[in-house]
């Protein structure tokens, strides 16, 4: 099998993810993933569509992280191994599908406005 590549985003961080065949390394920013994200939720979030498949020793994933917080990071990641999986076999769609895992969250930071401290919070007002 070639390497398949992919990407996710998630705010303001991008996930680009070249996943090969191999024992289920995952690897970030050249360090190991229990390295980059000590949390163990952000592990549990990342490998959530290897798990869903049952594949999480099946592929090795060599991924480039940029941008956001660890948060939106986890989230592109999940993402972006969604989406190579889907390309290396398009049967798996339907139930990363079902779990939301396809699935671009398009929110973002709301841009602050002139005259405002912030994007929709005014500044304190008083009568007297």
């Amino acid at each position: 099998m070639a390497v398949v590549n992919a990407l996710g985003r998630r705010k303001s961080a991008v996930a680009r993810v070249y996943v090969q065949e191999g024992s289920g390394k995952i690897t970030i920013n050249k360090r190991d993933l229990t390295e980059y994200f000590p949390s163990t939720i952000l592990q549990y979030v990342v490998k959530q569509p290897l798990t869903t498949l049952d594949c999480a020793e099946k592929y090795d994933i060599k991924v480039n992280l940029q941008g956001g917080g660890y948060t939106g990071q986890s989230q592109a990641l999940r993402l972006a191994i969604a989406r190579a999986l889907v390309k290396i076999n398009a049967e798996d769609k339907k139930a990363l599908r079902a779990e939301g895992f396809m699935t671009r969250d398009a929110r973002e930071v709301e841009r602050k406005k002139p005259g405002r401290p912030k994007a929709r919070r005014r500044f304190q007002f008083s009568k007297r």
